[in-house]
């Protein structure tokens, strides 16, 4: 067991979640103290399973190995004896927002696919489940903490974590195929007639950009769903419309981009920069809930 006290473990993780993302951090930063204590533990924990399954240097044997010593810390946690200084502080966030040991637990399934080996043009269905997993079950525990704990809230997660993630895939294509993944839909690459053999290959295939222009169009529908779900939200949800805000001003800016562009993995698909994520934090806590 790690020694060190509570407060030495809330440091420990409001300083990796400051590292890891600035951005982030502000936004968080702006609310209530135990509130932002809870969700800079629970950023923590993410960032930490992530980077496990994202760490190619290692054989899958051993990332699978770690993720598995996780769902452990995770029982011990909920068993009263936290062990890690990610547990500990997450400690006095499960017993005051009520969060569920399931969604932990999701977020590590959704690592462990990652870290068996790439993903490659996974089912439609599959896809689904894994951006419930990585983003929505994140989700679900953040609304706990903002103070949302009725089915606004879980809609919210359910949706805003499907366009966060999907988002991210179609931002994010030209990087993962570099390391041999590729997230679009398998029924939409048969669909638009396009050879996923090799992931590399794929953006320059004719029919990429009216597949990506398809999922986008799912993306849209849930961006379009969470904005509709935040304003039925009681509690103040300025940190999810701030994570809403960034990532659907980049999603729209990537829907304004030519074919060409889109196929083009020279064109920046990361559209909006450090300065403009926080000129967007402060203005979304100073409007208000």
């Amino acid at each position: 067991m790690e020694p060190g006290s509570l407060q030495s473990a809330l440091d420990r993780t409001e300083r990796l979640t400051r590292r890891a993302s600035s951005s982030f951090y502000w936004a968080m930063r702006l609310m209530p103290r135990p509130r932002r204590q809870a969700m800079f533990a629970i950023y923590a924990f993410c960032r930490i399973v992530d980077d496990i399954a994202d760490d190619g240097s290692r054989p899958a044997a051993e990332r699978m190995a770690d993720l598995e010593r996780w769902r452990t810390r995770i029982e011990a946690l909920y068993s009263g004896a936290p062990d890690h200084f990610v547990t500990r502080a997450l400690a006095p966030a499960v017993e005051r927002h009520d969060l569920s040991r399931r969604d932990f637990l999701a977020v590590i399934d959704g690592m462990e696919m990652d870290a068996a080996g790439p993903v490659v043009a996974p089912s439609m269905e599959r896809l689904d489940f894994y951006c419930d997993c990585v983003a929505s079950a994140v989700g679900r525990l953040s609304v706990k903490v903002f103070g949302e704990r009725g089915g606004a809230g879980r809609a919210v997660a359910h949706h805003q974590g499907r366009a966060l993630q999907l988002a991210n895939i179609l931002r994010d294509v030209a990087e993962d195929a570099a390391i041999g993944r590729l997230y679009l839909p398998r029924e939409m690459l048969e669909r638009h007639g396009i050879d996923w053999s090799d992931p590399a290959r794929v953006m320059a295939q004719p029919g990429f950009p009216a597949l990506w222009r398809e999922l986008a169009g799912v993306a849209a529908h849930h961006f379009d769903e969470t904005r509709r779900l935040l304003s039925a939200c009681s509690a103040d949800m300025r940190p999810a419309r701030i994570m809403m805000e960034v990532y659907e001003r980049n999603f729209r800016r990537m829907q304004a981009l030519t074919d060409a562009e889109l196929a083009d993995p020279a064109v920046p698909k990361r559209l909006v920069g450090k300065f403009e994520k926080l000129v967007i934090s402060f203005a979304t806590w100073l409007r208000g809930r």
